[in-house]
């Protein structure tokens, strides 16, 4: 059967087909990024109405692209949360709408469940069991995966997510917005030697994550760089960009290979936007090599919000056997906050 997805969550506009045969059919994206840019973050209100603008355009993109009509459609998913509130309403409702005029089922998707499986559109595709790193703008949490909803929750963060230490950080270092980017590129200028900041909850021993303090440590190091002499200079700007960066990412990668090492897994999937980080890959490549496993990796072009995950994520819950594809009553509601490990309960308002 075919799905057409749709992700509107925060500031990407996704849009996809997927066959639950053939898999991903095809796929379009409109990221909000330069419009947000002069705000130094997202506006949810100009996001829910960029999301109205966007969508038909790109639906009918990828339905040419596809070679595909609305004729062929066999169902349609969405991603119901977690997110923007007034972002999810404008992708739920364009896709009820459609189901509902051509009598099909709708399939609200958990947004980090597609994250989760994304992974699995490439090749080669990791088997279950695995152990999964979620590492978005939002969340970062580790995930034990036994099969097609059915997760675990391992450890997560109690307060900032690695993506928001990014974002923070580099808003620190006067860097642009979206600040994750940035800061990496800045950080190939620069030594993360050359300035020690801490590793938070290294040693904790358990599975968990903080990173607000990281936040405070690069402030204090950030002033005390002002008050020497000379001032703050581009090349202290790049060795703080690193200092950061290899800070987050020895903490990312000790707790995945601690998940690794307590569950008896080989298996590794990093999904979300931080997961296209290039040292995070390469740390975690070389430490899971080390314990002869594997680390799987969505597609670059599939590491940040996109349509293809939610509608691949709904076709493997069909194949699963994890959807009514009888019900088409089209009575939806969204849900801003939403736990990852929940999704294989009902879906109901």
């Amino acid at each position: 059967m075919i799905i057409l997805g749709f992700e509107s969550s925060c500031d990407e506009t996704g849009v996809a087909l997927v066959c639950t045969q053939r898999g991903l059919l095809a796929h379009a994206l409109h990221s909000q990024i330069a419009m947000h840019q002069d705000y130094g973050g997202v506006v949810p209100e100009l996001a829910s109405r960029d999301h109205i603008r966007r969508v038909l355009p790109l639906t009918r993109q990828v339905l040419d692209q596809a070679g595909l009509n609305f004729n062929d459609l066999d169902a349609v998913a969405y991603t119901a949360g977690p997110g923007l509130a007034g972002a999810l309403l404008v992708g739920a409702s364009v896709a009820q709408s459609f189901a509902w005029s051509r009598g099909l089922p709708a399939i609200p998707i958990h947004h980090l469940e597609g994250h989760l499986l994304s992974p699995l559109l490439a090749e080669p595709r990791p088997d279950f069991p695995f152990v999964a790193l979620l590492v978005s703008g939002g969340h970062t949490q580790i995930m034990r995966v036994d099969g097609v909803g059915a997760y675990t929750l391992l450890g997560e963060t109690l307060d900032d997510a690695a993506g928001e230490a990014f974002d923070k950080s580099a808003k620190l270092l006067g860097l642009g917005y979206p600040g994750g980017p940035a800061l990496s590129r800045l950080a190939a200028q620069g030594s993360a030697k050359a300035i020690e900041l801490p590793r938070p909850m290294l040693h904790s021993g358990d599975l968990d994550f903080s990173f607000s303090g990281l936040k405070t440590a690069v402030l204090t190091r950030l002033r005390a760089l002002e008050k020497v002499p000379g001032g703050l200079t581009q090349q202290h700007r790049a060795d703080l960009a690193a200092a950061t960066q290899a800070a987050i990412v020895d903490v990312l990668a000790a707790k995945s290979i601690r998940a690794l090492k307590e569950t008896g897994l080989k298996n590794l999937v990093v999904a979300g936007g931080v997961g296209a980080n290039s040292l995070l890959r390469e740390k975690l490549v070389q430490a899971v090599q080390r314990l002869r496993g594997t680390v799987y990796f969505p597609p670059l072009d599939l590491c940040t919000d996109n349509g293809a995950m939610i509608a691949f994520a709904a076709a493997m819950r069909v194949n699963a056997g994890l959807v009514n594809l009888r019900d088409t009553s089209h009575a939806f509601t969204v849900r801003p906050r939403w736990d990852l490990d929940s999704v294989c309960e009902p879906f109901s308002s």
